[in-house]
C-alpha cells in the first residue's frame, strides 16, 4: 500500500498513529486515523483521478477506497491565537507538548465529532461533517470574537 500511495500521490503513508504527512506546498496530505484507515486530502478536482489511479495501481489487493469529500468540510484556522481558540472548543489537549506539528486526532469539537489536525506551527485544520459545518463555523465566530477573528472567503477578508 505504501508503495502504491507513494507512486500515485508522491507521499509515504505516515509511520506512526495520529501522524500527518503532507507535500511541500501543504496541499496534499495523508493522516493515519486507525491501524488500517488513512485520510487523504487533495485539492478539489483531484480526488476522482487519484482514486482511479490508486485502484489501478492496487489491482487485486484487498482494499477499500471511499471518497468522502462530498460529506466533509475542511476549516482552516491560522494565527497566533488559533491554539487558544481551539482550547475553548475541543476536549483534546492542544498544547504543543501533547499536540506537535504533524499530528491529527479524532475528537469532539463543540459537541460535534471532528478531526483536528496541526499541519504547521500556527495553522490548524478541522475536518467536520458537512451537516455540522454551519454550526462549527458559527461556534468559531463566537469563540474567536475576543481574538478579533477574521474570516477569509475566496481571497477577501471580512471581520
Amino acid at each position: 500500500l505504501d508503495e502504491a500511495v507513494r507512486e500515485v500521490l508522491g507521499l509515504n503513508l505516515p509511520a506512526q498513529p495520529q501522524a500527518l504527512v503532507q507535500d511541500g506546498a501543504g496541499e496534499r496530505s495523508i493522516q493515519w486515523l486507525s491501524p488500517d484507515e488513512w485520510l487523504v486530502i487533495v485539492p478539489g478536482g483531484e480526488e476522482f483521478e487519484l482514486e482511479n489511479r490508486l485502484r489501478e495501481r492496487l489491482g487485486d489487493a484487498h482494499f477499500s477506497i471511499v471518497n468522502v469529500s462530498g460529506g466533509q468540510t475542511l476549516l482552516d484556522i491560522r494565527g497566533e491565537k488559533a491554539r487558544e481558540l481551539l482550547m475553548k472548543s475541543v476536549i483534546y489537549d492542544v498544547h504543543p507538548h501533547a499536540f506537535p506539528v504533524g499530528k491529527g486526532v479524532t475528537t469532539v469539537f463543540a459537541k460535534a465529532t471532528a478531526i483536528v489536525r496541526r499541519p504547521s506551527e500556527e495553522r490548524w485544520e478541522l475536518v467536520i461533517r458537512r451537516s455540522f459545518a454551519d454550526y462549527a463555523y458559527r461556534w468559531l465566530l463566537d469563540a474567536g470574537e475576543e481574538y478579533g477573528l477574521a474570516v477569509r472567503r475566496s481571497g477577501c477578508a471580512t471581520e
